[in-house]
């Protein structure tokens, strides 16, 4: 029986040893939304984790973080991130890929790059005076990056190049967005703009109960291809997250769906582009460089 066309695609990724970086915003999303094909092309290919936003910050924070850590029973906030980067660790060592945390701190505690004047006395009142995305719902779940993240941009960006070192080799994926969390679409807007060849993903559980952006995927021209290989585990990798799995699977039951990856049409028929090679005399592995081990 002939592979279907997202496998043809993979497989000529693993034959020509591309350099895959998985670009993964929080400490979950990687394996949430592509646990499947992590664990078979791991084994197969050179392939990088890299999640961006895997710190918390001090208090005072505001009502939708202290929310959040009351759902994940949580007392302080950076014990909890330290806590995330175990388990993200324990995570990834069962695949067969490099892990990379980048420090960059998550948009549910990120604050203002310089406080508005006057502010500072308030904020120990209002938190949500000083940070990027005062609310959950109103601001950092509404599918747009503020313009106080440009830097968070630029670093996530810098953190592409730092992986992929030039723009002649290697495959980014990167996440769809699909339900409009910040940090999900400012991750996808940095691989847009890399210049290098991307994949989407489809973020799951999101994807469960909201549907992708219908601007970008047009724009882009893309189609959507399921990957079923290496579901059979994949709950039980999701499980590692034990401080997130409760809350994002109340009852404890993930449900086994195939995971969707995406591209223009033309790209599932041809493969991979050139440009995806490893460039000439370049080693096979890529080196992580910088960045909390």
């Amino acid at each position: 029986m002939a592979d279907d066309p997202l496998t043809r695609f993979v497989r000529t990724l693993v034959r020509s040893e591309v350099p895959v970086l998985v670009l993964s915003p929080h400490l979950d999303d990687a394996v949430l939304s592509c646990g499947g094909l992590l664990g078979w092309a791991g084994r197969r290919a050179p392939v990088t984790v890299a999640t961006l936003f895997t710190e918390a910050a001090p208090p005072p924070h505001t009502l939708s973080a202290r929310q959040y850590l009351k759902q994940v029973g949580a007392d302080d906030a950076e014990e909890l991130y330290a806590e995330r980067r175990a388990e993200d660790r324990r995570a990834l060592a069962r695949l067969d890929v490099r892990r990379y945390h980048a420090g960059l701190v998550d948009g549910l505690f990120r604050r203002l790059p310089r406080a508005r004047p006057g502010t500072e006395r308030l904020a120990r009142l209002l938190p949500e005076a000083v940070h990027v995305y005062p609310t959950y719902r109103l601001h950092l779940s509404r599918g747009h990056v503020s313009p106080h993240d440009t830097g968070t941009l630029r670093a996530v960006g810098e953190t592409v190049d730092a992986l992929l070192p030039g723009r002649t080799g290697g495959l980014v994926l990167a996440p769809l967005g699909v339900g409009g969390h910040a940090d999900h679409v400012l991750v996808r807007t940095a691989a847009e703009r890399s210049g290098r060849p991307v994949v989407y993903y489809s973020d799951f559980p999101y994807d469960l109960h909201a549907a992708a952006d219908p601007r970008f995927t047009a724009r882009h021209r893309l189609v959507a291809r399921d990957w079923v290989r290496g579901l059979d585990g994949k709950a039980e990798l999701i499980r590692e997250y034990r401080t997130q799995a409760a809350a994002l699977f109340p009852g404890g039951r993930v449900p086994r769906v195939p995971e969707v990856y995406l591209l223009p049409e033309a790209a599932w028929e041809t493969g991979p582009p050139a440009s995806a090679a490893p460039a000439q005399g370049s080693g096979r592995r890529i080196r992580t460089a910088g960045g909390v081990p």
